[in-house]
């Protein structure tokens, strides 16, 4: 089918980036707070007050250098942190008369780093020894640029045909453009770091081959597929995976199959966010996202839940998919049960529970599933390396799994089923694991 230039315009980024006049004016009213809670709300700890300073002087590209020095996915971050609830969220304006908007700032000196083609960091001094990263996503690349400016010959493998991860797949195109993704990997080539892509861990390169050609081994493997909702009529035509859904979008030609369509996506996590707002932009007539629990139990951001609002999704809560209703293998309706909400469960959320006797039937065109992620329990398990429920085990502060020679960080070692962890922690997970393998293999150098 064809695809209008309306559809198009759709999937280009909302949020404008800042003037230059607006820049500087917003950097003249941070106080430059000398113990800056901003800093400390930062996962990756950017000396926020300083990159905002340089702006208002002029240095865009010092101040680009401080972010990405701390942040090596700072320019992704910049659109895709909750920052409100991190650094604006600290800032000490935050009651006096608003916050500094640091998000905004942070992506005026980026983009301007990108638009100028700056090399922002060197490689360090060659100290003969080799790390394998298995994972080229925001926990591997941020690993992948610290071990390199310590001098370290780093090879990423990454099964995608490009690198990135999420950041390049995972987040809708108008909120994070692929090119800003792949800057920050181009960043990261230019320390002499080896991405090989299209290469399958346990298919094209076995584990033992690894462990034995590398002085470490990094597991930042992220997640995998969205699981089936164990309900019939999921192999009709018009399911659909949220994850595969919003990587069509950035990697595919748009097209206009689902303009004037129904479509309910179930789940409430920052995916399911992301796939329901996607559907709109692609001309869904109807957007609903169906929650078993209640608004107060959802994982998504809040930017994100007013965003979706704002483009014109409905939600619906206390309602969970007991039938895919199919008409000649496609997906013609969902017949839902009521649910309320019982005793907690282990993790503290109060437990949905059917309502006897209250199923009913919504006519719906297509089904999106995002319910979380999958671990990936074979790769995992042919490493060797101990684990719960694929969530694999690292001590405290070295990031170091079950194998003396094996490292993890990223989504592969959060637990507990949380599963819409922070790009921002991701980054931070692989600084610290590098820092870790340094440790373990040498204390003589400092990133230059």
């Amino acid at each position: 089918m064809g695809v209008s230039n309306e559809l198009q315009k759709n999937f280009t980024e909302v949020v404008p980036a800042l003037k230059s006049k607006e820049a500087i004016d917003e950097a003249n009213r941070c106080l430059y707070c000398y113990d800056a809670p901003c800093i400390k709300a930062c996962p990756t700890s950017i000396d926020i007050p300083s990159f905002i300073q340089k702006i208002a002087t002029g240095n865009l590209r010092g101040s680009a250098r401080t972010i990405m020095d701390s942040n090596p996915v700072g320019a992704s971050c910049a659109r895709v942190c909750p920052t409100e609830e991190l650094c604006e969220g600290a800032c000490v304006l935050n009651h006096a008369s608003k916050p500094i908007i640091i998000g905004l700032l942070q992506r005026h000196a980026t983009d301007w780093a990108i638009k100028n083609n700056a090399t922002l960091f060197t490689k360090g001094e060659d100290n003969g020894k080799r790390v394998a990263i298995v994972g080229a996503g925001p926990a591997g690349l941020s690993a992948a640029r610290e071990l390199a400016r310590f001098g370290y010959q780093v090879t990423v493998f990454e099964a995608k045909e490009k690198a990135g991860g999420l950041n390049t797949y995972g987040i809708v195109s108008f909120r994070l453009p692929q090119e800003i993704s792949l800057w920050e990997v181009e960043q990261i080539e230019a320390l002499g770091v080896e991405i090989r892509t299209n290469t399958c861990i346990g298919v094209d390169v076995q584990p033992e081959e690894l462990l034995a050609g590398y002085d470490s081994v990094l597991l930042a493997i992220g997640m995998g597929s969205v699981p089936n909702l164990q309900i019939a009529g999921e192999d009709l035509i018009g399911v659909l995976d949220a994850i595969t859904l919003v990587e069509d979008t950035k990697t595919k030609p748009l097209t206009d199959e689902m303009v004037g369509k129904k479509v309910v996506v179930i789940g409430a996590g920052n995916t399911a966010i992301d796939a329901a707002t996607c559907s709109k932009r692609m001309g869904a007539e109807n957007v609903q996202i169906l929650y078993r629990r209640t608004e107060q139990e959802m994982s998504c951001y809040q930017f994100e839940y007013e965003f979706a609002k704002q483009d014109g999704v409905e939600f619906r809560w206390l309602v969970a998919p007991a039938r895919i209703i199919g008409e000649n293998g496609r997906v013609k309706g969902l017949e839902l049960v009521r649910m309320e909400l019982g005793e907690p469960d282990a993790k503290g959320r109060k437990r949905p529970v059917p309502i006897p006797d209250s199923e009913f039937v919504t006519e719906v065109d297509y089904v999106i599933k995002a319910i979380g992620q999958m671990r990936h329990h074979s790769l995992i398990e042919a490493f060797g390396i101990e684990n719960k429920n694929g969530v694999v085990k690292v001590e405290d502060d070295t990031y170091r799994t079950s194998h003396a020679k094996i490292f993890a960080a990223g989504d592969v070692i959060f637990g507990g089923g949380k599963t819409d962890a922070m790009v921002v922690d991701a980054a931070n997970h692989g600084k610290r694991a590098a820092y870790a393998i340094h440790r373990a293999l040498s204390d003589e150098k400092q990133p230059v």
